[in-house]
């Protein structure tokens, strides 16, 4: 069966329903998401979205510490244009109903509650309490589902992009024109051909064994756009959030950063603060060197995990500025207003993926990214704090405007497209070999390629992976495809180019961080670009 639309958007955050909705007013949309709204990544975003609010605030200032933060691989250009597009992206999100926290007794419907996170000369944080992201994720699914235009396709998950050059070996200028995507509920892959394609699935933060990110981060669109010739970048940087809560029945519970921008101080066991020792900035220097810390803390004294104190602030304050975070951990008997809270550092960020230029164009034709799963040249070697919500936002829009652009003034209908062909699989009865690939990549992954590398852990994630990849072909080919095996196979893909990206660096850069090379390189900033003619190490 073989459905038609204008606009496919595969994921449904910020970045894939800010396209959405923009894209709309030209042609029909399908949105396809893995779970159900609002469940997405964008809904843990705790934090807030940068942008330059304040009169006391400058671009000058957002763009250089932005650029600070990516240690010498951010593109100027690309910061530039987020930075100073931002504040009308924001106005949008508002306009569309999102409603950000007020100052208190402000009389100014505009008079924002501007927060300050690690990385952050100035307050320029806009958040709705410690829930920004179900917030925004609120508004902007309302609108979404009022829109007759967009059709929300939920519980399904791409299989594979459409690329015709596949199909047709004299193409010689591959177009994607949709993808096959599997409906988990009945198990049918069905052909979604599109004019444009959007991918907006987020990170891959289950790559890793902790990880702040929800169960969906698999890095889906990484993976499909690798299989389909697209090139990924930068694939080493993976963030780790310095502080998620440490408890055994507290899955992916995230401390946000604005914690510490209200002065949160990070304890050892023993009470005494130890982050003046790693960086002048203490708790408000950027996430890689606190995680790092962090690592370095626990591994030394051999802590299970350090603290987050916030008690010496008013209780008042603390509840009023982190209800989530405070409910949250009072249901595990922890009062945050009392007493600190116990945290390590989880995977929590891809600054890599896949390589677009200004407009959120892919080198295939009517493929575009934007959001955690693509590589823009904001993020360089480090994320600064909540500059990822903005570059959702920034990207969607000009993706969705230029997209508009190419369907108007090119009406070529999608080309007759095969099927999906199934070939002789049967359904499996070892879903075991599923399970247990999944968690030993997961588990070599945090070993091997966690938060310090060294050349010999590399190797050994190399040698597995492949072996590992191999059984997981295998497996794909034999017998029909279940969600669980699809996301298995993204993650074998990603965690594979991780470790050959982390291979190419031979330097410690941002959050990539070596042993075996602790210095910066001779050869300057360079980003780590793979594609599928690469052979991965």
């Amino acid at each position: 069966m073989s459905e038609r639309c204008d606009f496919l958007v595969i994921g449904s955050g910020i970045a894939g329903l800010s396209f959405a909705l923009e894209a709309a007013r030209f042609g029909s949309v399908v949105v396809v998401n893995k779970t159900r709204l609002p469940e997405s990544a964008t809904t843990y975003a705790q934090g807030g979205i940068a942008s330059v609010w304040s009169p006391e605030d400058t671009f000058a200032e957002h763009e250089r510490d932005t650029i600070t933060a990516g240690a010498g691989l951010c593109h100027p250009d690309v910061v530039a244009s987020v930075v100073r597009e931002g504040p009308e992206r924001v106005k949008e999100l508002i306009r569309l109903g999102t409603n950000f926290s007020l100052r208190a007794g402000a009389g100014d419907d505009a008079d924002y509650d501007l927060g300050r996170e690690g990385g952050h000369s100035r307050r320029r944080i806009l958040h709705a309490d410690d829930a920004t992201g179900r917030e925004i994720m609120r508004a902007l699914g309302e609108r979404a589902r009022q829109e007759p235009a967009i059709t929300l396709l939920e519980d399904q998950i791409a299989v594979d992009l459409l690329v015709d050059a596949k199909f047709d070996s004299s193409i010689t200028t591959p177009s994607c024109w949709g993808a096959y995507i599997l409906d988990k509920t009945t198990g049918t892959v069905r052909l979604h051909s599109a004019r444009a394609t959007m991918l907006a699935t987020g990170g891959a933060g289950k790559v890793y064994l902790y990880t702040s990110n929800p169960d969906l981060a698999t890095g889906d669109g990484v993976a499909i756009a690798h299989r389909a010739g697209v090139a990924i970048g930068n694939m080493e940087f993976i963030q780790f959030h310095p502080t998620c809560l440490f408890h055994p029945q507290a899955k992916s519970f995230l401390i946000t950063e604005a914690m510490r921008g209200e002065g949160a101080v990070l304890r050892r066991p023993s009470g005494e603060p130890f982050m003046r020792a790693y960086d002048t900035r203490a708790e408000l220097a950027p996430r890689d060197i606190v995680a790092r810390a962090i690592d370095h803390e626990m591994k030394v004294h051999g802590f299970e995990h350090v603290f987050l104190d916030i008690s010496h602030r008013e209780a008042d304050f603390v509840q009023r500025r982190f209800p989530t975070i405070h409910e949250r951990c009072l249901s595990f008997g922890i009062d945050i207003t009392r007493e600190p809270i116990p945290v390590v550092p989880a995977a929590h960020y891809c600054c890599g993926g896949v390589v677009t230029d200004t407009d959120g164009a892919t080198e295939i034709r009517r493929l575009y990214a934007a959001g955690e799963v693509a590589m823009t040249g904001l993020h360089g070697a480090n994320r600064l704090a909540s500059n990822s919500l903005l570059e959702g936002l920034v990207f969607a829009h000009r993706a969705a405007r230029h997209a508009v652009d190419l369907l108007r003034d090119d009406r070529e209908p999608p080309p007759r497209l095969p099927a999906w062909n199934p070939g002789g699989a049967v359904n499996s009865d070892e879903m075991v070999v599923v399970s247990q690939n999944w968690d030993e990549i997961r588990r070599l992954m945090w070993n091997y390629v966690g938060i310090v590398r060294s050349n010999r852990r590399l190797a050994r994630a190399s040698t597995r992976i492949k072996l590992l990849q191999e059984e997981i072909r295998q497996y794909y080919w034999d017998f029909l495809i279940t969600s669980d095996l699809v996301e298995l196979r993204n993650i074998a893909t990603v965690a594979q180019l991780i470790i050959a990206s982390a291979i190419r660096r031979r330097e410690s850069r941002g959050l990539h961080y070596t042993i075996d090379y602790p210095e910066l390189s001779d050869r300057g900033a360079v980003d780590t670009v793979l594609t599928r003619l690469d052979e991965l190490a």
